[in-house]
């Protein structure tokens, strides 16, 4: 009797030292603070509630982009783009695990029913039938965590598929708005290249007329013709540029190539940007970066089930049903039949397959720490670049504005000049040229300013 309460004793004794041992296994993720970055990011995400809901990130892409035909573009992709689509499907993907998790708390039922029929010639032929119509219940008691961190990384990976659907979202939103814009652009070049086409058509045949009046030489009228080819060819490429952005609206949107008509004034209404550095809270708000941290919420319930297959597994099982087999004797009508039996299995050696299961877990968890602090690295390097580019860009267009001025007034003193006094045709040529050159530059930079605020827009986390 002594022993018998000294096994027993041992044995709680055991199984209250592997439950003290456990605990961590319980516990849920939280963001790690070990290193400044994910310290920074982790106090971001406590103070998420002080979010300024008026932040650029923060605001709906309707509220951003609202040309009519360009928000009547980006609902056509969001609703038509295959690969928006496929992150929507992973969603549900990602659900339909999460379900399958959660049922694992609850037993497993099976039937089986099966019959027999024996017959003999002795005393003439006579059968004898048995059957059985047996059910057996099982349930795993969830007592170290094994199925609570399976159902918590599942519903780690339906957020993580929900990040990514935003982050592809937000992809599309900025495509579509950057082709959008840039289609404008070269229609805004498209149509000051023709017009200084037919500017510069007329200067040849001014230089043509100069030249019988013995003003000027053949020279002069053979260079502004090359100026005026040289304008005919610079048409032709802009026009292959616009088909293949037609092309790559077309893409985007899901459809055969067409032709997309955009106004060659579309223009970006530029917002008031505030923004000193990189804010932390920004970047927060990025669904590639709240991917990244779910990688790392995976990895970290997936060493919690390493460490759990240390832990012994009790399963209860229980069968009945209703049978007329009763060992060696067939008995009609039959009987019911049930019994209960619990079983506890602990893992003692396993090969090392839970050690090196649990030390590859661990690795994978160092494995995402660095992703996510690429992640965040990134995504700050693109906050930066975009705030920069949209900037300097204003900077650069003030001074574009006045070149340009100045450029006129060039080609209208020196075409005056060759006319009515002692002006050459050089002159008027390179006047001409770079004030083409000018107002070419003006247009890519109204174009690198406006693409430099759909990126930053969804460099903060917007396309929502």
């Amino acid at each position: 009797m002594k022993l018998r309460q000294t096994i027993y004793a041992a044995m709680a004794g055991a199984v209250m030292l592997m439950a003290t041992a456990s605990c961590g296994i319980y516990k849920k993720y939280e963001t790690p603070r070990n290193t400044a970055l994910t310290a920074a990011y982790a106090e971001a995400r406590a103070d998420s509630s002080t979010y300024d809901k008026g932040a650029f990130g923060n605001l709906l892409w309707e509220d951003v982009f609202k040309d009519p035909v360009l928000a009547d573009m980006i609902n056509r992709a969001l609703a038509n783009n295959t690969s928006l689509q496929d992150a929507r499907l992973n969603v549900g993907i990602a659900q339909a695990q999460l379900k399958g998790a959660r049922l694992a708390y609850l037993p497993s039922l099976s039937i089986a029913p099966n019959g027999t029929g024996s017959g003999t010639t002795l005393a003439g032929t006579s059968w004898q039938w048995a059957y059985q119509l047996p059910a057996t219940l099982s349930w795993e008691v969830d007592i170290f965590g094994k199925l609570l961190n399976s159902k918590r990384g599942a519903a780690v990976a339906v957020e993580r598929s929900e990040d990514y659907a935003q982050a592809v979202r937000s992809q599309v939103v900025a495509a579509v708005a950057n082709c959008y814009y840039s289609m404008a652009a070269v229609e805004s070049q498209l149509k000051l290249s023709r017009s200084t086409a037919m500017l510069w058509e007329k200067s040849v045949q001014t230089m043509r007329d100069l030249k019988d009046g013995g003003r000027l030489t053949e020279a002069a009228v053979v260079q502004s013709d090359a100026n005026y080819r040289s304008v005919l060819a610079q048409i032709n490429t802009l026009e292959v540029t616009r088909h293949q952005l037609d092309n790559s609206m077309s893409l985007l949107m899901n459809v055969m190539p067409q032709h997309w008509e955009v106004a060659a004034d579309a223009t970006l209404e530029i917002p008031d940007i505030f923004m000193q550095g990189v804010p932390m809270q920004y970047l927060a708000m990025r669904p590639d970066v709240n991917a990244a941290e779910r990688d790392m919420a995976s990895a970290y319930y997936a060493t919690n089930s390493a460490r759990a297959a240390f832990y012994p597994g009790l399963t209860i099982t229980a069968n009945g049903g209703f049978t007329n087999q009763l060992g060696t004797m067939i008995k009609n009508p039959g009987e019911w039949f049930y019994n209960i039996a619990g079983s506890l299995v602990a893992p003692i050696f396993s090969r090392g397959q839970n050690i090196a299961r649990l030390e590859a877990a661990r690795l994978n968890q160092k494995i995402a720490l660095n992703a996510f602090e690429r992640t965040v690295l990134n995504a700050a390097a693109e906050v930066s670049n975009a705030l920069t580019v949209y900037e300097k860009a204003g900077e650069r267009m003030s001074h574009l504005d006045v070149q340009v001025a100045d450029l006129e007034k060039s080609v209208e003193y020196t075409n005056d000049l060759l006319v009515y006094a002692d002006g050459t045709y050089l002159e008027v040529l390179t006047a001409q040229q770079s004030l083409l050159s000018a107002q070419m530059n003006r247009i890519n930079c109204a174009l690198d300013r406006s693409q430099a605020i759909v990126n930053l827009y969804q460099a903060t986390g917007g396309g929502r």
